[in-house]
């Protein structure tokens, strides 16, 4: 049976991650609080963050960085996605449309 959590990025009941995703207390909470939809979401976005800004993991302060914008990412005031959102391709909707 698939483990199940409360997602705080996407506001639902999902299956979670198999593991914590980072080492230490981040990867902790992100493994009891956040689903592999949101987590996958962040996998897209982190790559966004890392051309945008042209982060060298091998340099600790861009993985400070980065780490600094996932925890922002699930877990910062506006990290909710909006009511009614499902990720592009699932059953029972479509992505958010886009900003105005």
């Amino acid at each position: 049976m698939e483990r199940m959590v409360f997602c705080q990025k996407l506001g639902r009941e999902l299956p979670g991650l198999d593991a914590p995703p980072v080492p230490g207390p981040l990867g902790q909470r992100i493994f009891e609080n956040i689903s592999r939809d949101a987590w996958e979401l962040w996998e897209e976005q982190s790559k966004l963050i890392i051309n945008h800004y042209g982060l060298v993991l091998a340099d600790p302060e861009s993985r400070r960085f980065l780490r600094e914008q996932m925890e922002e990412f699930f877990f910062g005031e506006d990290a909710q996605m909006p009511e009614g959102w499902t990720p592009a391709g699932r059953k029972g909707g479509a992505a958010a449309p886009a900003k105005k």
